[in-house]
């Protein structure tokens, strides 16, 4: 039987929490999860127990317990399921938002639907003031 076991302190170890859940029979494997990166714990593990009886008593005796200061939380695990959740694609928004084959609008990653000007220069100040796209002060005089 497989156990979750939640809100350890951060100085649980493995083998405390065999030593934890030992009291109650047989325990194949005790993990606290630890960070890859900075090798610190992430304050939860999964104890593997023989029995699903043992397991069972032990979840019942454990949870919300005082263990190395903290109230832990203890339930049986479930099965993962699948892994990462995903936010692209499908009818939900996120995904590509390029325009058919049109390559214009896929290399700029524009979404509006149209493309993109291109700025010169200072910021496309001078191609737009000689287009007449701007006025001086002094045109409105």
């Amino acid at each position: 039987m497989n156990i979750f076991v939640a809100k350890l302190s951060s100085s649980t170890t493995s083998e405390g929490l065999k030593q934890l859940f030992e009291q109650f029979g047989e325990v194949k494997d005790a993990k606290v999860i630890m960070d890859k990166e900075t090798q610190m714990s992430k304050c939860y593990g999964f104890v593997e127990m023989e029995n699903a009886a043992e397991g069972h008593t032990a979840i019942a005796e454990l949870n919300e317990a005082e263990v190395d200061g903290n109230i832990i939380v203890v339930k049986e695990s479930q099965p993962k399921t699948g892994g990462k959740p995903s936010f692209g694609g499908g009818n939900r928004g996120g995904g590509n938002r390029s325009f058919g084959n049109d390559r214009k609008f896929q290399k700029s990653g524009f979404s509006s639907g149209r493309p993109r000007e291109r700025r010169e220069g200072n910021g496309g100040y001078e191609s737009n003031f000689k287009k007449g796209g701007f006025r001086s002060r002094e045109d409105n005089y």
